[in-house]
């Protein structure tokens, strides 16, 4: 389910879509509706999935941006599922709420009414692929390698469904702001789709470098080091970078393990979690290349809010953004950094790798308390063992979804001004 903020942004979208339109309920009324939200809905997630820079703060970062490009694809879809099964009971529907002349669609001749035809044909091949993609996107049928390539097509699909939009939509439309925000926001989902097809998206922040170290630390765990030399911008504790080490494989996202020192060496701990992940210590070497997209993402836990107290949360491998953010605080040494306790939940801390390098950075930052939570040993972190003490608290979180929600739901019993923070690593 999306988070409070996706939420909210879902909300708004929709109560600002229907604003400009009138509900008295006929059936062109109910046809023009769903077909309105269903091509705004497929503009808006086609304009997220080209990863524009000046929506990163009102949304708060890549990963909350990714998680409302999956919902707004969602509503699309229902929406022009909607659309078309309103259109099969047209018969039905006007015998039940009547007709509005008001809203018929643009009839024209000659070339136009030509295309127009043909735009109307494009609408029923392009939901059924449109609900393919979507179905295999939301149920993991298709591996990940095979899985990007078919969801390129998407932008083929939108495109045959913009024509379809502006064909058929009523002539009155496009003379006020119900065909404005119609246009603009087909305007912004074009210009994305083009850039998909061209490959174009994200490769101003692209840089190119080479795999300097590989260390399987342990069973489940591989250490990369990337030398990106001068080319790399920089980037802050606890943000990630899509990196891609296979161009048939495509780009996948890691946190930066480590903290941004300025010779562009940086480091990513990757757990495995797949057959990708799985096969990195075997696939890579020294000396390969490697593209990094980013630095992207704003989980920033060395920004909390002052007087607060302060709390970071990890889990597993989620302690990657807090080693970097560890490493960061060494560097700065001579910044004031408020006290703050860590809590690591490991499932088995004697052959931890992760835990090793832990203890070592936490042993040099005097204001750093650590907490170890070992399931092997039944430890296992709850609301009450976080020793909230303030009324003002910030909870900076990476871990398992299952930890997040036993944790949110034990905080709600407590009366403090709580802000838990966490990323959305779910980018399919």
């Amino acid at each position: 389910m999306p988070n409070l903020r996706t939420s909210v942004m879902l909300f708004i979208l929709v109560t600002f879509q229907l604003s400009f339109l009138s509900l008295s309920p006929s059936y062109e009324q109910l046809l023009t509706l769903s077909g309105y939200l269903a091509i705004n809905f497929m503009s808006i997630t086609l304009l997220l999935a080209a990863r524009p820079r000046w929506l990163e703060m009102p949304l708060g970062g890549l990963d909350k941006m990714y998680q409302l490009h999956k919902w707004t694809g969602i509503l699309a879809v229902t929406a022009a599922l909607a659309h078309w099964l309103i259109e099969m009971a047209d018969d039905a529907l006007e015998a039940i709420f009547g007709k509005d002349r008001s809203l018929h669609e643009a009839d024209f001749s000659g070339l136009l009414g030509s295309l127009q035809d043909g735009a109307e044909d494009l609408g029923e091949p392009g939901l059924y692929l449109l609900l393919f993609l979507v179905a295999i996107t939301l149920t993991r049928w298709v591996p990940y390698v095979y899985w990007r390539y078919l969801h390129r097509v998407m932008p083929l699909i939108y495109l045959a469904l913009v024509s379809h939009a502006l064909l058929l939509a009523p002539l009155k439309w496009w003379q006020q702001p119900t065909g404005w925000l119609m246009a603009l926001l087909m305007m912004g989902g074009v210009i994305a789709s083009v850039q998909s097809l061209t490959g174009k998206i994200g490769k101003r922040r692209s840089y190119k470098g080479l795999v300097q170290a590989v260390k399987q630390t342990s069973a489940n765990i591989t250490e990369v080091v990337c030398n990106m030399g001068k080319r790399w911008p920089g980037h802050r504790a606890g943000q990630f970078a899509l990196v891609t080490f296979d161009r048939f494989e495509g780009a996948h996202p890691f946190s930066l393990s480590s903290a941004d020192n300025g010779s562009g060496q940086l480091s990513f701990q990757i757990k495995a979690l797949g057959d990708y992940t799985r096969a990195l210590p075997q696939q890579l070497h020294n000396g390969q290349a490697v593209t990094l997209e980013g630095p992207y993402g704003r989980f920033n836990p060395e920004k909390g809010r002052k007087n607060a107290q302060q709390i970071w949360v990890a889990g597993g491998i989620g302690v990657t953004p807090f080693l970097a953010a560890l490493e960061n605080r060494l560097i700065n040494s001579e910044q004031g950094t408020p006290a703050l306790t860590l809590h690591y939940c490991t499932a088995g801390a004697a052959e931890d790798p992760m835990l090793t390098r832990l203890k070592h950075l936490t042993e040099q930052l005097t204001d750093i308390t650590l907490h170890i939570h070992d399931s092997q040993q039944g430890q296992r972190l709850s609301a009450n063992q976080l020793q909230i003490h303030g009324l003002k608290v910030d909870i900076w979180f990476c871990g398992p979804q299952g930890l997040a929600t036993a944790l949110r739901s034990g905080l709600k019993q407590q009366r403090i001004s709580l802000r838990f923070h966490q990323e959305c690593f779910e980018f399919r």
